[in-house]
């Protein structure tokens, strides 16, 4: 369907772009707030990649998916407004055992889905960009290795190895924000 729409925008349907806007806003933002930190920026990154990826879509030879090609050029305007504006990111956690983390997993599936996407979004916001980036594509937005090293020029083994420590620190943030919950209640 995609490869349909991509013809009619090259054939000078403008109009047919917002089929990919409707389709990729969603994803497209959520991998940009992964970077940048702020839902304004990110909305920012968002469009000026949409505008990007409509001026050079003749460029796009359509041998990944384009999802693919699009969430590269998201992650390009993210890194670039990252590079402007010095963020504070959590620093590294120490090592997590495995036992824990599926003990939280266990706590974290008692909760309602809405409270699920709450206390997630919120521990990935604690992430380094690289971290948060990471988990939401392979896990939220189910990417494979490869798709992320395409999208983010990351070896597939840098990205195993992301994963792994990613993991381990998004239950400690997962920790933080239920412990801070439960304080709050209290």
């Amino acid at each position: 369907m995609d490869s349909e729409y991509i013809r009619k925008v090259l054939q000078g349907d403008s109009q047919a772009f917002r089929y990919f806007i409707d389709k990729y806003r969603n994803l497209a933002f959520s991998l940009a707030i992964s970077v940048v930190k702020n839902s304004a920026v990110a909305e920012e990154v968002t469009q000026d990649a949409f505008v990007n990826a409509y001026k050079s879509l003749h460029q796009f030879e359509q041998r990944a998916r384009f999802s693919t090609w699009l969430y590269e050029i998201v992650m390009n305007e993210a890194l670039k407004r990252v590079k402007r504006k010095t963020l504070d990111y959590c620093k590294d956690i120490d090592e997590i055992h495995d036992a824990e983390i599926s003990h939280l997993n266990e706590s974290i599936d008692t909760l309602g889905d809405e409270d699920q996407r709450y206390f997630i979004n919120r521990a990935l916001d604690r992430l380094s960009p690289n971290d948060s980036l990471v988990l939401r594509l392979f896990y939220l937005h189910e990417n494979t290795l490869r798709e992320i090293h395409e999208i983010t020029g990351l070896t597939e083994t840098n990205i195993k190895s992301i994963l792994h420590r990613a993991r381990k620190r998004m239950y400690t943030a997962l920790q933080h924000e239920l412990k801070e919950e439960i304080r709050n209640i209290l």
